[in-house]
């Protein structure tokens, strides 16, 4: 008999790590040509004369996610393991296929049949771990908590929550302080308009003038207070009003503080792993955890209009927030390395994660008002 239907995070999750494989496998997008073979000769392709162990065992494990996810999202929506097991399988493999088949028109890029066999052994290898803890019961017991946890319908949320620390991996210009897209807008822009009157007509104007001012001590403190209390807010929004609210709040401060330490160690040096802890990004972390803490027990679409409101005013302060010019000189060195497919990525989730976070909430609110208008025109007596 199929297992019941459950609405799964690990759907959104699927989606978005397909994205990220689709980013790592195709950067940087330069180049496009017509390949002078066929685009299917790679998989006659001897053994590689020049292969590291590192593209051997990421190419393997970067896939193990996707078919797990694959897998778990469609057993939670009923399927029965066979079907799921090959769904991921074949969803693992297949992505892999397209993928090497577009690299042939990249010329940054080496089409693989050795990458191509490693990726579906990684989904292989990922349907068997998500048929291993669903055979477990694992998945019925993290239902169980999911449910005390959390609300119905909350798999979007969560998705979203999950993706965060991902965001945080790529830094920051203040601790927590995702969301920067005016630097990168600007360049964008310009770049598009360039050799055009408008390119000169906005270097003259620079309506991006505002964003260079930097923070003040005060804005930086806040920036980072409410880098800590969006998140919080947001699990807040699809969490029930109890106790467990203040255990996420804990959560969601050491899982902060340990990304940002390991984004620093990653691109400055494990010598500078705490340089981020000034005083003042402590404080700005106290700060939201406290008043996390006070709002933790409001009703959740009251939750939902504060998250916002924290959600907008983050964004408009890291704006304001200059470009490390250090980070520019790692980033540098990092584009010639074996990482920046990956760091691409996270950069990407930690420009657009509260964006996409503003629209999750306002379609939170919209779906409410139109049940509550349901609801209200249902019990209206007829004329």
């Amino acid at each position: 008999m199929p297992a019941p239907r459950h609405r799964s995070s690990a759907a959104p999750l699927a989606f978005l790590f397909a994205a990220l494989i689709a980013y790592a496998s195709l950067y940087p997008f330069t180049g496009w040509r017509v390949p002078g073979v066929s685009p299917l000769a790679f998989l006659t392709l001897p053994w590689p004369r020049w292969w590291t162990w590192f593209d051997l065992t990421s190419n393997l494990i970067g896939y193990i996610p996707l078919g797990a996810l694959v897998f778990g999202a469609l057993v939670r929506t009923g399927s029965r393991r066979l079907a799921a097991a090959l769904a991921g399988i074949a969803a693992g493999g297949g992505l892999s296929f397209v993928m090497e088949l577009m690299q042939n028109f990249l010329p940054l890029r080496v089409a693989s049949n050795v990458d191509f066999g490693l990726n579906t052994l990684g989904a292989l290898l990922g349907v068997i771990i998500g048929w291993a803890v669903d055979r477990c019961g694992w998945v019925d017991q993290w239902q169980l908590a999911r449910d005390r946890w959390f609300i119905g319908r909350s798999a979007g949320g969560l998705a979203l929550l999950l993706l965060w620390p991902i965001g945080l991996l790529f830094p920051a210009p203040v601790p927590l302080g995702v969301g920067q897209v005016v630097a990168p807008a600007q360049e964008a822009v310009m770049a598009l308009l360039a050799d055009t009157p408008a390119a000169a007509w906005l270097a003259e104007v620079n309506p991006f003038e505002d964003a260079s001012d930097g923070l003040s001590p005060a804005g930086e403190l806040c920036a980072v207070g409410l880098g800590l209390l969006a998140p919080c807010l947001l699990a807040f929004a699809v969490s029930h009003r109890s106790w467990r609210r203040l255990v996420l709040i804990a959560g969601a401060v050491v899982l902060g503080m340990a990304v940002t330490t390991l984004s620093t160690a990653l691109n400055f040096g494990p010598q500078h792993a705490l340089a981020w802890s000034t005083p003042r990004a402590l404080s700005g972390m106290a700060a939201g955890a406290v008043v996390a803490a006070m709002l933790c027990w409001l009703p959740r679409r009251a939750i939902a209009g504060v998250a916002l409101i924290a959600f907008t005013a983050l964004v408009m302060l890291v704006g304001n927030a200059p470009a490390d010019p250090y980070f520019a000189d790692s980033l540098q060195a990092r584009e010639q390395g074996r990482f920046i497919r990956f760091h691409g990525a996270a950069r990407w989730v930690g420009w657009l994660w509260p964006y996409v976070a503003i629209a999750y909430l306002l379609v939170r609110l919209a779906a409410r008002d139109a049940a509550h208008g349901g609801m209200a025109a249902s019990t209206e007596s007829p004329p």
